[in-house]
């Protein structure tokens, strides 16, 4: 696992803001491989979406064009 070693300075907003962004990207990423994985091992979209700490209706609607996709 790769640790932030620095976040950017506050004082510049730009800096800040594109790390932001770049997280989000990573985390989206992150989220999608990890309800792909589950699905797989036959977790339903109820425990996925406890483990997400959103609805079941959030979760697949979210989910699911990604996992249907690619079957």
């Amino acid at each position: 696992m790769t640790y932030i070693k620095s976040l950017p300075n506050p004082e510049n907003p730009a800096d800040v803001f594109a790390a932001v962004s770049s997280l989000r990207v990573l985390a989206d990423q992150l989220e999608r491989s990890a309800v792909k994985e589950a699905i797989a091992q036959g977790w339903t979209w109820a425990q996925v979406a406890e483990a997400l700490d959103i609805t079941r209706q959030a979760a697949h609607k979210r989910h699911a064009q990604f996992i249907n996709k690619e079957k």
